[in-house]
């Protein structure tokens, strides 16, 4: 009998399917239909297209398509005078420090914060008492590459030398230095034999500033790079040191150079502060007499610092007086990914 039935279903494969179906209606419907679960393909994703050549084909198409609109509603705000928009960056997004300055020093609201700067170690330097003296050094044995980015250093910063450390330790140092009546002491540090950090030492009170070095790329290294190297002493240019911690360490940087520059160069050095990286470039400009517009030629270096310490006085590892640390990966203030301290 059993044998019989087989033959009868394999015969016959439509009866199994009827009785299935008959099953089925006898069980309760669901609440939505198996067709009405069919999910469309969007129109800008092509996955579903198993062909890759008509499958990109499309998406160069949707692409193309985008664009078009986005400069046909670009031209639509210019008829229409319309303000720009401002992307949504991490500084544009940035949180507000709460000693952050706004304007100028000279405001009202801002006239505490000019006396403090009147008074600071930097002060003499900035009402043109005194012309820098700067002393730029290696840690010990340093390397090709390190003594070649301090020598360009030397080059670049007006009134400075460069000696080598013999050993001596940094405090030695910062008495040696302050009997010679040199401003500031500059130490290139080094590590898998390429510069990777900056010490910074203002005399003869401080402070101390310690960065990290990366990005180093000397004058060799840059393909479009102009040895137009020059005795004038170069334009300083500090940007986006909005904070009270950022305009010490604007003014530190600046005080290395001279207060009075000299134009006939055309050289200028920029110190770029950007999330909290500090990014410097060395350039010579020129003017278009045609159109008047400038031009300019990166001379080099090329580096970028990250502020690890600002330290009060001279340098003291052990006892010394911290003005503003980070420790570890991140600063132990650090509570969000938009908040920068310079």
């Amino acid at each position: 009998m059993k044998k019989n039935l087989r033959k009868n279903l394999r015969e016959n494969p439509l009866s199994r399917r009827k009785e299935k179906n008959d099953v089925a209606d006898d069980q309760p419907s669901t609440s939505t239909d198996k067709t009405s679960k069919v999910l469309l393909p969007s129109d800008s994703n092509f996955n579903h297209i198993k062909c890759k050549a008509l499958r990109y084909q499309k998406c160069q198409e949707l692409m193309k398509e985008r664009a078009k609109a986005k400069k046909a509603a670009r031209k639509a705000r210019i008829q229409e005078d319309a303000p720009k928009q401002t992307p949504h960056t991490i500084e544009s997004l940035r949180e507000k420090d709460e000693t952050m300055i706004i304007g100028d020093l000279d405001d009202e609201a801002n006239q505490e914060i000019k006396a403090e700067f009147e008074q600071d170690e930097f002060a003499a330097y900035y009402k043109q008492e005194y012309e820098p003296k700067v002393l730029i050094t290696y840690a010990d044995n340093p390397n090709r590459k390190t003594r070649i980015f301090g020598r360009e250093l030397t080059r670049i910063i007006p009134n400075s030398i460069s000696l080598y450390r013999n050993r001596s330790g940094v405090k030695k140092m910062v008495k040696s230095a302050t009997a010679r009546n040199f401003t500031d002491i500059v130490i290139v540090n080094e590590d898998q034999c390429k510069p990777n950090g900056l010490l910074i030492i203002h005399l003869p009170d401080g402070p101390t500033a310690h960065f990290k070095l990366s990005n180093v790329k000397i004058t060799t290294d840059l393909k479009r790079s102009h040895k137009e190297f020059t005795e004038h002493r170069p334009e300083v240019i500090l940007n986006n040191f909005t904070t009270r911690l950022g305009f010490t360490i604007g003014r530190m940087l600046g005080a290395l150079f001279h207060y009075q520059p000299e134009f006939k160069g055309r050289r200028a050095v920029t110190f770029h502060n950007q999330r909290d990286y500090i990014f410097f470039r060395h350039h010579r400009y020129e003017f278009n007499l045609q159109t008047g517009k400038p031009r300019l030629r990166e001379l080099g270096p090329r580096f970028t610092l990250k502020l690890r310490s600002l330290q009060h006085g001279t340098f003291d590892s052990k006892y010394g007086d911290y003005e503003w640390i980070i420790q570890g990966r991140r600063h132990d203030m650090e509570t969000s990914r938009r908040k920068f301290f310079l």
